[in-house]
């Protein structure tokens, strides 16, 4: 069937426009540049003129390190600078005596209890002359003679600082041996230590007018050095006996053979007139804390048996 389509709804064809846009010019792509390779070049140090001295680095000062207890001279400045406090209204002497006593004393009394009322009277009456403050100087004096003799034991401390102080009995002849030469009398005296010891078990060393102790103390250090190279202790091997007149020049020799550790026994008295004997009273008698030692006792105690079995097969 036909149909008829109305004018007005008829669609009119679209006018072509006669206008066309030129097309924009296209831009030519400039080439990439290709990378150069990379090439390192060889190293080349700089020339150095031959004057030329490179500056030292800097480093840090280093401190010196002081290592080891003071030696016996800084000790014996100090024993004698704290002394002198004690001798501004006192007799040296006097001051000396009292703490020669009171240091024997100390020694004694935690071991001999013998003797232990008596001396501990001794000590505190001796205490009680002086005042607080010179109270406390008196454990000082002691601890920097203990300083002393633990830096150098093979010396006589107590000798030589009583010389230096002018100290001397010149009425009893006083005069304490240089210890350089006892020393050499050690030397010429003390033969074939080691071997006396492992046939006897130990030695013993005697000296009638011990003084400080100067003679036996280089007796026990000659004795020590040769007990040391044959594995031996010198002080479960060696004993010390010694007497002297004057009460504090034989406590001077006490404190010091105490100090050194040594089984040892010293009687204040005459030596002529009134010798040591095994019928002795020990009123007299003051032994050192390694006298009270196990090996000792065990060794007296043998010796007692020893003498009550011969005085057995006696009767």
């Amino acid at each position: 069937e036909n149909i008829v389509v109305p004018l007005w709804k008829k669609k009119k064809p679209k006018k072509k426009s006669a206008y066309r846009p030129k097309p924009k010019p296209k831009k030519a792509l400039s080439p990439v540049p290709a990378k150069p390779k990379f090439e390192p070049k060889p190293f080349v140090p700089p020339k150095i003129p031959e004057y030329f001295t490179p500056p030292a680095m800097p480093t840090r000062p280093t401190k010196k390190k002081t290592t080891g207890p003071k030696p016996a001279v800084d000790m014996e400045k100090e024993f004698i600078k704290t002394f002198k406090q004690l001798t501004h209204t006192r007799r040296p002497w006097g001051v000396w005596e009292d703490f020669i006593l009171m240091a024997a004393c100390a020694l004694s009394n935690p071991v001999d209890k013998a003797h232990y009322e008596e001396r501990e009277n001794r000590y505190l009456l001796t205490i009680k002359k002086y005042n607080k403050q010179e109270q406390e100087l008196f454990p000082t004096l002691f601890a920097q003679v203990v300083m002393a003799m633990e830096a150098n034991p093979d010396q006589d401390f107590l000798g030589r600082v009583c010389t230096n102080l002018n100290m001397t009995d010149e009425g009893k002849k006083q005069i304490f041996t240089p210890y350089s030469v006892c020393q050499l009398m050690a030397r010429l005296t003390l033969h074939d230590v080691v071997q006396k010891v492992r046939e006897n078990g130990y030695i013993t060393i005697d000296d009638p007018c011990c003084g400080a102790g100067a003679t036996l103390i280089a007796a026990i250090m000659l004795a020590k050095e040769s007990l040391e190279k044959a594995c031996l202790n010198f002080q479960s091997h060696i004993l010390v006996s010694g007497q002297d007149i004057d009460e504090t020049v034989a406590l001077m020799c006490y404190i010091q053979l105490s100090l050194l550790g040594v089984a040892a026994y010293i009687k204040v008295g005459n030596a002529l007139t009134e010798p040591m004997t095994t019928a002795d009273l020990l009123e007299n008698y003051w032994f050192t804390p390694m006298y009270f030692s196990d090996v000792w006792a065990m060794r007296r105690a043998v010796q007692q048996m020893d003498r009550l079995l011969q005085k057995g097969n006696e009767e």
